[in-house]
């Protein structure tokens, strides 16, 4: 949302007058986005916008009056979202439940020498497969994956996670002024070098 100052634009018929304001459409257009400001709020224009990707996400839009000297007028809108909370579908491999002793047993019944005779590369590994996968089947029961690990690949460890947390403590002050860009890109570069 802002003002993207093109006041040429006319929403209801997806037109401008001018080339610039035309790309912006086009932009748009190309995003699959949606403008949801109905009503002008600028000398009859329509500078403030609300993009969204997807309809019904944004509602309840309201112009209220300026804020201070402004000759914009304020936008209230709620962003609405469904309360359920999305769970994991994804599964994984539970191996702490796992039965060892029966996949070796399961496995170790197979006779591979005539399983395998007389067989290419390609059909070996494929009777091989098969009969690994029906094992796994019966020994190894599966889980859901939590989406706290989900979100967080495996080679995130928490050393990594305290790097990069003082990495954003430090782009924070510097943001804040509190510290220079040179000691701010100083200090990343050394702990980059220490990891």
């Amino acid at each position: 949302m802002g003002d993207f100052n093109h006041p040429d634009i006319c929403w209801r018929d997806n037109a401008a007058e001018h080339e610039q304001s035309r790309k912006f459409l086009e932009c748009v257009d190309d995003n699959f986005l949606l403008q949801v400001i109905e009503e002008p709020m600028r000398r009859g224009a329509m500078l403030d916008l609300i993009l969204t990707n997807k309809e019904g996400l944004v509602g309840d839009v309201k112009l209220k009056g300026s804020l201070g000297c402004s000759d914009h007028k304020m936008v209230e809108f709620r962003i609405l979202r469904a309360v359920r909370r999305a769970h994991s579908k994804l599964t994984t491999l539970d191996f702490r439940r796992a039965d060892c002793g029966l996949f070796r047993d399961l496995l170790g019944r197979i006779p591979w020498d005539k399983a395998l005779e007389g067989r290419g590369v390609q059909d070996s590994w494929l009777i091989f497969k098969g009969h690994l996968l029906q094992a796994q089947e019966r020994c190894i029961p599966t889980k859901r994956k939590s989406s706290k690990s989900t979100k967080r690949p495996l080679w995130m460890n928490k050393e990594l996670l305290s790097k990069v947390k003082q990495k954003k403590e430090a782009y924070g002050r510097w943001k804040q002024g509190q510290v220079a860009w040179e000691e701010y890109r100083e200090n990343c570069a050394s702990r980059q070098g220490s990891g």
